[in-house]
């Protein structure tokens, strides 16, 4: 192999593998303020409609709020469903496949 190849590998693992284990290292045993463990609590839900804001929203690099969007729309469904079932991901993933799949069979 390679020793460029090898140096390459060996710095992704250690660039993917630092920010996974330092924080687990540095603050173990150690209690946080709450101030920071309540900011710190939006960051999945912040991560999360980061990730999904733009399928939803976009449609061939421009914003789409219109009724042909059928993922705008089956995420008012999933997003009941999801309140409603508090938890239950496996069902908002249900409801909100079967939704985009029947408005693909049935809008005209």
């Amino acid at each position: 192999m390679n020793i460029d190849l090898s140096l390459c590998i060996a710095g992704m693992c250690l660039v993917t593998l630092l920010p996974r284990v330092l924080p687990v290292t540095l603050l173990a045993g150690r209690t946080l303020p709450p101030l920071l463990e309540r900011w710190l609590s939006f960051v999945p839900v912040s991560v999360l409609a980061a990730l999904v804001a733009p399928d939803l929203l976009l449609s061939q690099d421009r914003l789409n709020l219109s009724t042909d969007n059928f993922f705008l729309i089956a995420a008012v469904p999933t997003l009941l469903v999801s309140w409603y079932k508090k938890g239950s991901l496996s069902v908002a993933l249900a409801v909100g496949m079967g939704t985009v799949a029947l408005l693909r069979h049935y809008w005209v």
